[in-house]
């Protein structure tokens, strides 16, 4: 199934998957040759997806390529388009930030390099969850490398792209073996979590539903009555999984590191942090992926002189 959709420019698609991906070790995320790849799991199996853009970044449009039994029912069709969307941020309009930005002589250097950037967010609440447990107290290399190892053990995987399995859902691992998990590489209180996260979703104790019509506040005091789920992976989801643009994770120390280097301050902490992102309320978190996108070209991952849609 072939689909094309469209996108609210100013878009990129390498730089939108990138921040999204975070890590070139993200096996749940692919990007290769200008071709964005993943699969989504569903009750027939895996939906492979492929994404690639053919407009610019002014006149973005996005050829889809949908494998799989699921795609041959519309409604599925159409849930898969949405979490795309949602995913990619092909909605979400930033004309406000870039206004804010162009009288910033800190940020508009920047928001101008990485124009067409959108705020990704993962494809499920359960999946933003998982991410922040995952990543609490190690590296985001470590987090990451555990999540692939997740996908890997519990979530399908379709023919076409049988190394890509799909995230898995909340049922996959309500009742998944303690043992299991820590020979992944999962601590004993990681597994507790993640195990505890899946059974509280999959019987509605905190839904995505619930969650959108909270305020930023309210949405983090929800997320933090979930076990496993303090303050940094409270801000972390709620801009990852939920969008709130406005939420800056003040406690990720890698965000402290970028985030002074790329203003040539001294060693922040969250408190400092927390003052100086303040001036770029309501749009924090859009900066927290611009200053993520700069490291991610100063390690040689990201390559900007490349246009859109040219891969």
């Amino acid at each position: 199934m072939e689909l094309r959709l469209e996108a609210r420019a100013p878009f990129r698609l390498d730089l939108t998957v990138w921040a999204l991906r975070r890590q070139p070790g993200n096996r749940i995320d692919t990007w290769q040759s200008g071709v964005y790849r993943r699969s989504f799991g569903s009750h027939t199996g895996a939906v492979f997806a492929e994404v690639q853009q053919r407009g610019s970044t002014q006149q973005p449009m996005l050829q889809v390529r949908l494998h799989g039994v699921a795609v041959d029912d519309p409604a599925r069709r159409e849930d898969i388009v949405v979490v795309l969307r949602r995913m990619l941020g092909l909605d979400v309009d930033l004309s406000g930030f870039y206004a804010q930005a162009a009288g910033d002589p800190d940020l508009g250097p920047l928001v101008l390099r990485y124009r067409g950037l959108k705020p990704p967010r993962f494809a499920t609440l359960f999946e933003a969850l998982a991410n922040a447990v995952a990543c609490q107290q190690v590296s985001l290399a470590s987090g990451i490398a555990l999540l692939g190892h997740l996908s890997a053990q519990f979530g399908p995987a379709h023919p076409l792209a049988p190394e890509l399995h799909a995230f898995p859902r909340p049922q996959d691992l309500c009742d998944a073996d303690s043992h299991a998990l820590r020979a992944l590489g999962f601590s004993q209180q990681k597994t507790g979590y993640l195990t505890g996260l899946a059974r509280d979703l999959a019987r509605g104790k905190l839904t995505a539903a619930a969650l959108e019509v909270a305020d930023d506040a309210g949405a983090m005091r929800m997320l933090s009555t979930l076990r496993g789920i303090k303050r940094w992976s409270a801000q972390y989801v709620a801009l990852r999984g939920l969008g709130r643009l406005g939420v800056f994770p003040v406690d990720d120390v890698g965000a402290h590191k970028h985030l002074a280097a790329w203003l040539g301050l001294p060693r922040l902490d969250a408190e400092a942090t927390a003052a100086l992102v303040r001036r770029w309320q309501p749009y924090a978190g859009l900066v927290y992926f611009h200053v993520l996108l700069r490291r991610l070209e100063e390690a040689g991952h990201l390559r900007i002189d490349t246009p859109a849609g040219s891969e």
